[in-house]
């Protein structure tokens, strides 16, 4: 029976709420920054092209 409870507590608990909210955010943000990433570079790529 305690083994069953030492995961709940763990979930219950302020370090796992913010552990997941900052999951939750980086999840969000991650596709948005590699997507600028890739727009940035292809940017920076057509524009040395097209100075030759």
């Amino acid at each position: 029976m305690n083994s069953m409870l030492q995961p709940n507590s763990i979930q219950n608990s302020d370090i796992y709420n913010v552990g997941f909210g900052i999951g939750y955010i980086l999840g969000i943000l991650i596709p948005f920054i590699i997507l600028g990433a890739i727009i940035f570079f292809a940017f920076r790529y057509f524009k040395n092209k097209s100075k030759k």
